[in-house]
Parts: structure tokens; sequence; C-alpha cells
């Protein structure tokens, strides 16, 4: 198969999107984004869950066609999205590279015709090098190289895709995508599945890179250490996303201080409302008990001063009302159901649990109500295997578990693999159902989805297919919470969510009665949690 080589624009590099717009089901969820990303920005994309930040990266890779808008791109682009029909780890570095092999193919090929003195061979060979040089093709292997390692990736180029989990397929394919020479870089929850080495080398990787980066994230210390600038797809004053410069810091600020605005010029508005409504009715009031001013007015100001004020008062008030502020849309806030204690008992206890090729190291642990363990170690030491015994999901290959009788344990695992067709709300109505019926949970202490905060009103009965990764992130830690634990395990319980979401979570957390193991390389939360009992799983 011929392969055309593709080679970077470089400097002359840019990506564009002008007006875009992009509605699902009558409603928009994108409306009115311009965004330029040139060589050496680092654009972070932010907001709420749901607000159209996996379906603009959908939009900027031409995967999607906006509704309205444009978008143009002069350069090569890299997404770890990206269809990529692979067997093998080797494939996939395959894909990636296959610019940097074609070129110094061509190169060999060109030296070849040049020492047998072609035709046209001195400026085949002069293409063939400046391709080269451009895709740096020299080094392009030890770059994908040292990133696999880096990353705590599959470094066996013959290991089938198959027997990666999640998380080992997502850091093959970002080791790919840091050591490729794209001009630009798409980039979603980049942090997801990386360990602490891992998250180090990402960093000094996306701020050493001369291309342009997009970066939809929810990870505040990558947000901090890396963007240069942030897109906010949150709602703002005038229904367009906001562009804030000088980094993430330079958003919080902004930010701020435009929210700040708007809470202000809506509450001038509603007083400046309160204020003609008072004096209309006082107009009016005039008008009605036959009201004259003084003696020695003019017999036309006599007739007409009060009409003329009814008249003014309802023009501004139109006037108003033309130009609304709308309040500003509060975000979703997280409301815990109160979890149960029972003081004094064992809720889990494990003793020297081990499983093979996963879990090495034995590991001794007890859960009482209130323990707050925070569970660390690099990728691959055993950490999900661990929360997957003490969940009853897996059996240890020695060692013992034992749960208090009655006491109910639940894991909120790492990802979501939902694809149900029914209403978010139909799916977590039967699982409290299901949970009533079999006895696991008194009809007197279960919850609705609406009064647990993770999802609008409008999407509680969309289909679960339909909802965005952060959503259906939310729906998984609703069924967890619909059964009221004694014992919550979580594997990375930050994946996908918001910040806002992240900070009543933690809080949370830091106040239920309830047990809590929590295994995260999540950096602020991990500082967060500094003074929880740490267990570690090497």
């Amino acid at each position: 198969m011929r392969f055309e080589l593709v080679v970077p624009a470089r400097s002359r590099a840019q990506l564009t999107a002008a007006g875009v717009r992009v509605a699902r089901g009558g409603r928009a969820v994108l409306a009115g984004v311009d965004l330029t990303v040139s060589p050496g920005s680092r654009w972070g994309v932010v907001g709420e869950n749901g607000r159209g930040k996996t379906t603009l990266l959908d939009v900027l890779a031409e995967r999607l066609a906006p509704d309205a808008g444009e978008v143009r791109r002069v350069g090569t682009l890299g997404t770890a999205e990206q269809e990529i029909n692979a067997e093998t780890v080797g494939d996939v570095v395959a894909v990636h590279l296959a610019g940097a092999r074609a070129a110094l193919a061509a190169l060999d090929a060109a030296g070849e015709a040049l020492a047998e003195g072609r035709a046209g061979a001195d400026d085949a060979y002069q293409r063939a090098l400046e391709a080269a040089e451009a895709l740096d093709a020299w080094d392009a292997e030890r770059r994908v190289d040292v990133a696999l390692d880096a990353l705590g990736a599959e470094t066996d180029r013959a290991r089938p895709l198959s027997e990666l989990s999640v998380g080992g397929r997502h850091r093959v394919r970002l080791a790919c995508l840091l050591g490729a020479p794209y001009d630009f870089l798409l980039l979603d929850e980049p942090t997801n599945h990386l360990d602490a080495a891992a998250l180090d080398h990402l960093t000094t990787a996306l701020r050493q890179r001369a291309g342009g980066v997009v970066i939809v994230s929810h990870d505040r210390t990558l947000l901090s250490d890396v963007v240069t600038h942030v897109l906010d797809l949150d709602p703002t004053q005038d229904g367009r996303p906001a562009v804030y410069g000088d980094g993430y810091a330079g958003y919080l600020d902004g930010r701020r201080a435009a929210l700040a605005r708007w809470a202000d010029e809506h509450e001038r508005q509603q007083a400046e409302r309160a204020r003609l409504s008072a004096d209309l009715a006082a107009a009016q009031a005039r008008l009605v008990t036959g009201w004259r001013p003084d003696k020695g007015t003019g017999k036309h100001q006599r007739a007409t001063r009060a009409p003329g004020l009814v008249r003014a008062v309802n023009r501004r008030r139109a006037e108003l009302e033309r130009h609304p502020v709308p309040i500003p849309a509060p975000p979703l806030r997280l409301s815990v159901p109160e979890l149960p204690a029972r003081p004094g008992v064992a809720l889990v206890h494990a003793v020297d649990v081990r499983v093979d090729g996963r879990l090495r190291r034995p590991v001794s642990l007890t859960l009482e109500s209130g323990s707050r363990v925070l569970l660390t170690g690099p990728n691959g030491s055993g950490k999900s295997t661990l929360l997957d015994v003490l969940a009853g999901r897996l059996t240890p290959s020695s060692g013992t578990v034992r749960g208090a009788r009655k006491a109910r344990i639940r894991l909120l695992r790492q990802e979501s693999t939902r694809a149900d067709g029914r209403g978010a709300a139909d799916v977590y109505d039967a699982h409290v159902a299901s949970l009533v019926s079999a006895g696991e949970l008194p009809v007197s202490e279960a919850v609705s989805l609406r009064s647990l905060g993770l999802l609008s009103g409008r999407d509680l009965d969309r289909p679960v297919r339909d909802l965005s990764t952060g959503q259906r992130r939310r729906l998984d830690l609703a069924l967890t919470l619909a059964t009221r634990p004694h014992a919550l395990l979580l594997d990375e319980p930050t994946n996908h969510l918001s910040t806002q979401l992240v900070d009543d979570l933690l809080q949370a957390l830091e106040t239920t009665p309830a047990a809590v193991l929590l295994a995260t390389h999540d950096r602020w939360l991990r500082h967060r949690t500094a003074h929880w009992h740490q267990l570690s799983t090497t």
C-alpha cells in the first residue's frame, strides 16, 4: 500500500475554530466557540460535565462536522481517540511513526539513487532529507520507547492489545502521541490511568513540546502546570464561551471576577426593576385618586404630569425586559445521603491477601466505621485488584477476607462501561428496586436520583448511551451511593468528574461515618488526603 508522506508544518502550523455550533436533540451543546491554537500554545478546555468538551475535540479533529462555523488546520494532528486498526502494541507504534519510518525509507532510496547517479537524484535526496529532518525521523523510535517506559506502558511490541487493561491501552496510545512529531495534540483527560512518575513525565513532555496542545481535563495540577490559555465552556453573561490568558491561575481569577460582575449586574437590574415598579404604582395611584400638582402649576402640566410619568416608567421597564440579565447558573452540587455506621464492627477484615500475577505483596487491612485509608502504589502494583477482592468480586489466591454480616460494601470502579438505551433515571430506579427486593436496602432509606444533585433535570431521562463520559461517571457514583454503603471503596473516583464535584465529594468523604478506602493518582486529591492512613501495595 502506498503511504503519502505528510510533513509537519512546524512554525507555519495553525488550528482555528470560528463560530462553531453543535446541536443535539434541539439543544445547543456548543455555541459561538472561537479558538486559535498556534505552535507552543497549550489550551485547557474546562467546564462542568456535559458542557461539550469532548464534542469540541471531535470537531477540532474533524470527526464531527459542526452545525455552524468552521475548523481550519495547517499541520499534522494526533489524538488518542482516533480509530486505529491495531492488534498489538507494535501496530499502534507503527501507525504513529508511519511518517518517520516512511521518511527514512525514502531517504535510503534517494541515497541509493544518488550513489548510482540517476537523473534527478540530487533533488529527490534533498526533498527526502528535508522531510526526515522536519519529522526528526532518526530519533522517533527512541522518543516513543522513552515515553512508553516513562508512562509505565507495555514496551513489548508483540503484546496483543486485547491483553491490556483500559489503562494499559491508554498509556500506549499516549506514549505514541508524545513521541510522534505531530504539530498538534488533542488530549481528553490524559492524566487518567497515570501514576506519579507518569504524571511527572507527561507534564514535562507537554511543557517542552514545540507544537500546540488542546487538553480537556479536570486535573487541576496538570492545568496549573501546563496550560497557557483556558477556554471555559461554562455559562457566561453573554452566552459565549470565555477565553482566559495567563494560564490556569488567570482563568481562576478571571472567572471569579466575571461571575462577580454578572451577579452584581443582575442585582442592579433587579433593584432597578423594583424601583420602577414602585414608581409605576405610585404614578397609577395618583391617576386613580385624581392627584393634581400644587396651585400655580400650568393647566397643561396639571393635566399631563402623572400620565407622563406612567409612560416614562413603562418605557424604562420595557427596555429592561428587552435586555434581561439572567441569574448565573449554579453548578450541580453533590448531596451525599447519610451513610450508616456500625461502631466496633470490623466491616472488612483481610489478612495476607494475594492474587497471583496481580497482587504479589501480601496485604492485610481492617476497615471499621470512620476508617479513612489512602491506597498507594504505582500502576500495576495491584490496587484495583485489592479493591476487587475486598468488594467480593475476586477470590484471592491466598489469604482470607471476611465481611461483617449484612455490611454493605460497595466499589466504584475506575471506568464506566455503560451504554444503556434506557434513561438515566430508569437505570437508577431499577437498581434501587433490585436492592429493596433483595432485602439489601430498606425502602425507608432509598433516595431519588434527583436528590443527589449529580445530574441535571434535563439529563435524568436521557438514554445513558447519550450521556457524556463525565455524566456516566456521575451515574456510576449515584448507583454506588444509592446502596447507602457502610464502606465505600473508590478506585480513581475523580476520573472525568468536574472540579466542583470533586470538592463536594471530598468534603463528604471527610465527614461521613462510613468507612472509606480510596485509590487515586490525582495529585490534588492525594495532597488533600495526605493525613489519612496510608496503605501501600508495594
